[in-house]
């Protein structure tokens, strides 16, 4: 559906749609650098199902898969728009405008269970009917089992087997005794000789299994009917919700395309104003594409190319049409920042041989019959591409042609590139205001295009260089330069020297931007130096003022409670209770003293021991103490590590050890063992398990294991493929997953996941 809608898209010529357009892919750029693309798979095309519905139709359970699949969609992708996102002004009006109905999300999902299959939870009557029509069939296996093992039958039967033609359990007989089990004959085999009887004894009981049959079938109807009913008072939110993904999906195709295009939206202006800004043109490798950068609109609004042949003069023309049609649809461009692009009412464009046999058109007569439309249909707002302008004539008068076409475009206020070969073009570019000379570069050296544009100066054809690189005899060259008009050979001299000084002026330029550049570097690192050095310098001078007024401080207490206790001395009489207290002065003294002098420094280890190299059992040195030692733990959170010597156990950094050359390792441990066993696992568990077919205690037992691995792989959430069948392996497998130990909750799989035939489990 958005591939249709892609396919009709056409290129708008209103500045504010166009805008809107732009702002729509942009915003779809953000969303997908942010959280990636937005999550809507291929949703389904459910307009015809919900008219049906309206209309008093029955849906089948596919259409109501297909329209719960889409209400699924619609609720992620508006919970997916409304979360954690920048604001989206345009994105999230539309996701706001999209109807979760979780309600009959929920009842479609309670009933249906695939395709062909209602669960039996959609009705209490539905599920006592398929109890009934399960013991009724037990009642007629038991009933034929007994036909079956009976002495008195076992010559008349063909084989001891029981089988169902046209809905009626049935045995089969040979013919010859037919007459002696009574019953309904409903087939035979292809040879004849035998024929399938339902014995008359269990007819009453088929037909009753027949009757619950109808009444399930019946009762399904109903409940298709019940839901069809919901699903049609909600088409209009369904029908709408459609369309909004359709929209959404197309937005973001616009913004996957930009991705991957790299490219970035332009400005669009209405003056009139076309600047391409390194353009890349989408459809050439990207690893090839020379861009290009087009002005025009602003001094000038003719432009004309010049170059060799197969030196990209028609790509550039090409490049130029495709980004503005591309912009007035609303696409980001392949171009750097900065790119202006004008809204075209029209844009022409003449471009290749359009020669006819059938129409007896020339290459001038082709080229001729559209240059005559453009010419009729163009005016102020109109873009015109012409390639090779007045070729496939007379040179002289396809010259004169060509000037008088590009006066005329000129004069209608039209904005025109033409690519020629004519010097006559060049020289009216040079000669006329209003239209400019560009050149595509061609490298003489080595015979071949270097596809740069140029603006401001006109191309040489580099014929004779060329015809010399190839081969061509000096003397031939010298006789056709002779035969040229002394003119012409002056002009092509003229060029020659522009683009020899053209040159040498961008290397200087360039050579001169990179050594403005480097220079603004270097003063910038100079300066963020010297903040960073005036920053420090006050933190240190601030520190250092504080340091000291507090020596001082604790240097006055201290020296006032001396004074204060020699006063106190000489009370005492005692002399050697005199001296003991002069002693603990000292002591005061030379404590304050050592505390205020510069402390020796720490030995450390610049360039420490790295976490991964050490192992518990390591001899390592401690530098603050230059003793060797055991290291008995390995680095904790703050790069810490124990270290036993002798006696003692310390906790240093890792820059305060160096390891000892030699030293002696522990054997390999437990933990390595199981670091080993770990990234085993994380490389080689699947993300699914398949026990269809097993029996129930072996797909226990693989389950087990088959989880212990997910949970030690980190895995958060994985799938066991256990199939429909009879539902005794799906139950059993629910009763163990959820008492087991590494599962936090299991579901059935959606539609799309495998339905009913897998659980999906979310692990701890």
């Amino acid at each position: 559906m958005t591939r249709k809608v892609i396919e009709e898209l056409l290129p708008s010529t209103d500045k504010y749609e166009i805008r809107e357009r732009m702002a729509e892919t942009t915003e779809a750029v953000s969303v997908i650098m942010k959280k990636g693309t937005l999550p809507l798979g291929s949703f389904y095309d459910i307009e015809e199902s919900v008219n049906l519905a309206q209309k008093g139709g029955i849906l089948t359970m596919k259409q109501m898969l297909q329209i719960l699949y889409n209400l699924q969609v619609s609720r992620h992708a508006a919970s997916f728009l409304k979360s954690d996102l920048p604001p989206l002004p345009r994105i999230g009006q539309l996701a706001s405008l999209i109807s979760v109905r979780k309600d009959l999300e929920n009842e479609i999902d309670r009933c249906i269970i695939s395709e062909d299959e209602m669960a039996d939870s959609a009705s209490a009557e539905l599920r006592n009917i398929r109890r009934k029509i399960a013991l009724q069939n037990e009642a007629i296996r038991n009933k034929i089992n007994s036909i079956l093992t009976s002495a008195d039958n076992r010559n008349i039967l063909q084989d001891s087997i029981v089988t169902i033609r046209q809905g009626r359990y049935v045995i089969p007989v040979k013919q010859e005794h037919k007459s002696r089990l009574p019953g309904i004959i409903h087939d035979q085999s292809a040879t004849g000789a035998t024929l399938f009887i339902e014995p008359q004894s269990i007819v009453n009981m088929n037909n009753e299994l027949r009757e619950l049959e109808l009444a399930e079938k019946n009762e399904i109807n109903r409940i298709l009917a019940e839901l069809s009913m919901l699903i049609a008072e909600a088409g209009d939110d369904l029908i709408n919700n459609q369309r909004i993904l359709i929209g959404l999906d197309f937005i973001f195709a616009k913004g996957r395309l930009s991705v991957k295009m790299k490219a970035e939206p332009p400005e669009i202006n209405v003056q009139g104003i076309l600047n391409i800004r390194d353009g890349r043109h989408p459809l050439i490798d990207p690893q090839k594409v020379v861009p290009i950068s087009v002005p025009i609109g602003k001094d000038y609004n003719t432009l004309v190319i010049t170059g060799p042949n197969t030196g990209g003069k028609t790509v550039t023309l090409k490049t130029v049409g495709l980004f503005v049609l591309m912009a007035q649809s609303g696409l980001h461009l392949p171009a750097a920042h900065g790119t202006n692009v004008p809204v075209f009412q029209k844009v022409f464009a003449d471009i290749g041989d359009e020669q006819s046999i059938e129409q007896s058109l020339s290459t001038f007569s082709s080229h001729m019959r559209n240059i005559v439309d453009i010419v009729r249909e163009a005016d102020a707002d109109t873009l015109v591409l012409l390639d090779e302008l007045g070729a496939g004539t007379d040179p002289t008068e396809g010259a004169a042609l060509a000037i008088s076409i590009l006066d005329e475009l000129y004069e209608r206020g039209c904005k025109t590139l033409a690519t020629t070969h004519y010097t006559e073009l060049k020289k009216y570019a040079i000669a006329t205001p209003g239209v400019q000379n560009a050149s595509m570069e061609f490298d003489v050296d080595t015979l071949s295009p270097t596809y740069r544009l140029t603006i401001g100066t006109p191309g040489r054809s580099n014929a004779f260089e060329i015809s010399a690189k190839l081969g061509l005899p000096d003397h031939l060259i010298h006789r056709a330069r002779g035969l040229l008009d002394e003119n012409a050979i002056a002009f092509e001299d003229v060029i020659a020297a522009i683009e020899k000084d053209r040159k040498l002026a961008e290397l200087d330029r360039d050579e001169a931007m990179l050594l403005r550049i480097e220079i603004k570097r270097q003063q910038e690192e100079l300066e963020r130096r010297l903040q960073k050095f005036e920053e420090q310098k006050e933190k240190l001078l601030a520190k250092a003022r504080q340091e000291a007024r507090e020596i001082v401080q604790e240097t006055k207490e201290l020296s006032d409670l001396i004074l204060s206790e020699l006063r106190e001395l000489e009370k005492y009489e005692d002399k050697s209770l005199r001296n003991r207290k002069k002693e603990a002065l000292r002591r005061e003294i030379r404590e304050l003293q050592e505390k205020n002098s510069e402390k020796l420094p720490v030995k450390r280890n610049f360039k420490p021991v790295r976490p991964e190299e050490l192992n518990i059992g390591d001899r390592v040195k401690l530098l603050s103490l230059n003793q060797n030692g055991e290291l008995i733990s390995l680095p904790d959170d703050k790069n810490e590590v124990q270290v036993q010597v002798g006696l003692m156990k310390i906790n240093v950094g890792l820059d305060q050890i160096s390891k000892v050359q030699n030293g002696k390792k522990q054997e390999t441990t437990k933990k390595s063992q199981y670091g080993k066993l770990y990234r085993s696992k994380v490389t080689s568990v699947a993300p699914s398990c398949n026990v269809v077919g097993k029996v129930l205690d072996d797909a226990l037992v693989e389950v087990d294991k088959y989880l212990d691995d997910a949970f030690m792989a980190g895995l958060k959430e994985v799938t066991i493929i256990h199939g429909r069948g009879t539902g005794i392996l799906r139950e059993g497998l629910a009763a163990m997953l959820k008492a087991h130990k590494h599962v936090e909750k299991i579901r059935k799989g959606n539609y799309n996941e495998g339905g009913d035939g897998v659980t999906v489990v979310t692990l701890k």
